[in-house]
């Protein structure tokens, strides 16, 4: 027993445990490393804690130095930078600066200070839009809480200045990171911005519908007013526009237009911005669109036209070509500078010359053969330009008819709009040249006989004879237009390259090198030709004593901050040919509308000078002249070569009487003395 006993008390060794001892052991051993499991938890979730403030403290301080760091949206820099419309300006006869047109891309922009904008306007927008935005900084938070709830953002809740920031930056994709930019933007932009800034920035910037961006230029086109006469029907149907500028459009749909301008009043009233009396006066206006007409200062409406005359087409070329030059910007640059850039472009125009010119063109008025069709069923054409003599381009038109659109094919000015000039190139290349160079004089007897020249009897008169062999003067020669006689002085005294040269160089016709030759110079069948501009330059010298000027088609151009880019006020001019040669030739040319080709031209009380001019077949016919108070060219033909008559004379000759008898039935006696005057 003692044997047991002792036995039973031995300490138990490892070996001899069972396997539910074992086991139990085991799970005792695994208490330690559950106690760990649960210290590292929490040590995990109070370092969580920790981190969620430190990440909390660094975006503390993040959201703290964008909203009071550095401004974010230098409105100054977007208010330089912003597509702002161009406006065309012209002097009438009263000197007073009147608008001609306005040059704009697809955003049509034109800024308007605070000042100028009524009361009505302000509050229509911000009752409408932004209620407490004279008492937020930049963000309303109860309608940001109410829009995350609500639309998770996707829609709503936006202030004025956070829509500014958008019509700024034009960032407007709907994401949770652009949304929390935008606010944070908000509130820094507030921080250093007025609510008067904020809110002329935002009616200067708003789309509008129509290519309109801003309250201006959206207030002359649906209204034909400027923004401070705007009333509160108006005023309130604008800020309704805002929210869908296409679908409220009232032109687009009065319906939808009118219950938005409702919306509007209804904030307006609520809010004690307008009275019961003021909001059932606005519902009961009857709004008038203005389809292209602006109220003028008397209250009267006037029709306005979004298709330029070819005048204005003219400048908006020049200025591109003229930006070009001078500040080395390629076509686009230029371009985008005057469509977008806010210049104010004034006009050398003389608006009553151009409305004459345009009229007579536009009807036709005492055009030959207005409403005859050719053989090919086309109607003659016509341009003419009109200058002064110190290169001023008072008018000018590039064809007959209506115009119907903007830069359309202009064939005073444009290079591909070049005709043989017949006979009218003559005393460019052929009397003038010779009499400056002392090879003949107004009675130098030259004979009236046909060259044999390169194996060929040549040139043919106009009456299609060869000459008769008798000798005649160099008056009579260029009275009569004898082709024989103007052929002989450059073949046989001037020269063929003195001829081009007085042509290209001193006359600026910008010849083609292949009119280095006899026909071309002496009778005009040049490969290109001429414009009625070129033309109109080059007359000009036998008017005021020999200087040639540039013509030009505007005095100068600013830029939006009144700096200038072009100035023409001082135009040069070039001593083209001697005072003596101008004189002789002023007077020869005045003998061919007294006594030769031109007489259909004479301006009834002024002294008229010019020369005809005609080519093969009559396809082409020019008359190029002036009186003491404008120079003038005409080309009167068809687009493409076609025949025409040859009876009852010279019909660009009636047309430069058409409209010169026009503009001087009203002007003073002048002489070319005077001219010579005002030149010194």
């Amino acid at each position: 027993m003692a044997n047991a006993s002792s036995e039973n008390n031995r300490p138990v060794q490892p070996e001899d445990m069972t396997k539910k001892q074992k086991k139990k052991r085991k799970v005792k051993k695994k208490h330690p490393v559950l106690f760990f499991i649960l210290v590292t938890f929490f040590c995990l979730c109070i370092a969580a804690v920790l981190s969620v403030g430190v990440v909390s403290g660094v975006m503390f301080n993040y959201v703290n130095k964008t909203v009071y760091g550095e401004c974010l949206t230098d409105l100054d820099y977007y208010k330089s930078n912003q597509n702002e419309t161009s406006i065309m300006y012209a002097y009438n006869d009263s000197k007073e600066l009147v608008e001609l047109c306005r040059l704009h891309g697809e955003e049509n922009r034109i800024w308007v200070d605070y000042d100028k904008m009524p009361e009505n306007l302000l509050w229509a927008y911000v009752c409408l839009e932004d209620k407490r935005f004279y008492q937020h900084k930049g963000v309303d938070w109860y309608r940001t809480i109410a829009c995350i709830v609500a639309y998770d953002f996707s829609q709503g809740g936006s202030t004025l200045t956070q829509q500014l920031i958008k019509n700024l930056t034009n960032q407007k994709d709907v994401t949770f990171v652009r949304k929390f930019t935008e606010i944070l933007k908000a509130l820094n932009f507030e921080f250093y911005y007025s609510k008067k800034d904020i809110i002329e920035a935002y009616l200067n910037t708003v789309p509008l519908g129509e290519g309109c961006y801003g309250i201006k230029t959206a207030a002359e086109t649906y209204f034909g007013k400027e923004v401070q006469d705007l009333n509160l029907a108006e005023c309130a149907m604008f800020a309704g526009i805002t929210q869908a500028p296409y679908s409220y459009n009232p032109r687009v749909n009065m319906k939808l237009a009118k219950e938005r301008q409702k919306k509007c009043l209804d904030c307006m009233l609520e809010q004690g911005k307008i009275s019961k009396k003021q909001y059932n006066a606005a519902l009961k206006y009857k709004i008038k669109l203005s389809d292209g007409k602006k109220i003028s200062d008397d209250g009267e409406e006037t029709k306005t036209s979004s298709v330029q005359s070819f005048y204005e087409d003219y400048v908006v070329s020049q200025v591109i070509s003229d930006l070009e030059d001078k500040y080395d910007y390629d076509y686009s640059e230029a371009w985008r500078m005057v469509y977008y850039g806010g210049l104010k472009i004034y006009a050398a125009v003389d608006m009553d010359i151009q409305n004459t010119l345009d009229a007579v063109f536009k009807d036709k008025i005492d055009f030959p053969y207005a409403y005859e069709s050719y053989k090919d069923g086309s109607y003659p054409q016509a341009s003419m330009t009109i200058m002064d003599y110190k290169g001023r381009i008072v008018a000018l038109s590039g064809g007959t008819g209506e115009k119907k659109e903007n830069l359309s094919y202009n064939r005073a000015t444009d290079s591909r709009a070049k005709r043989q000039p017949g006979s009218s190139i003559k005393p460019l290349t052929v009397y003038g040249p010779a009499i400056d160079m002392g090879i003949i004089s107004a009675d130098s007897l030259i004979i009236n006989q046909a060259l044999n020249y390169n194996g060929e009897t040549w040139p043919k008169n106009v009456d299609g004879t060869y000459g008769n062999g008798q000798y005649v003067t160099v008056k009579q020669g260029i009275a009569q237009s004898i082709n024989t006689v103007a052929a002989h002085i450059v073949y046989e005294m001037l020269g063929v390259a003195n001829s081009f040269r007085y042509g290209n160089e001193i006359f600026h016709l910008h010849l083609s090198e292949d009119d280095l030759d006899l026909s071309p110079l002496a009778c005009g069948a040049m490969t290109y030709g001429v414009t009625t501009l070129e033309m109109a330059q080059a007359y000009a010298t036998f008017g005021n004593g020999g200087r040639y000027y540039n013509g030009y088609s505007y005095y100068k151009v600013l830029d939006k901050n009144g700096q200038v880019l072009l100035d023409n006020t001082k135009n040069d001019y070039e001593q083209a040919i001697q005072e003596s040669t101008a004189s002789t030739m002023l007077s020869l040319l005045e003998n061919v509308v007294i006594n030769g080709t031109g007489t259909s031209a004479q301006i009834s009380g002024f002294e008229t000078f010019g020369k005809t001019g005609s080519t093969t077949d009559y396809c082409d016919r020019w008359f190029c002249g002036g009186t003491p108070h404008y120079v003038a060219s005409v080309w009167y033909g068809h687009d493409y070569p076609v025949s025409m008559t040859s009876d009852y004379g010279n019909q660009a000759a009636k047309v430069f009487y058409a409209v010169m008898s026009r503009i001087h039935s009203d002007l003073p006696s002048k002489s070319f003395y005077d001219v010579l005057e005002e030149m010194d």
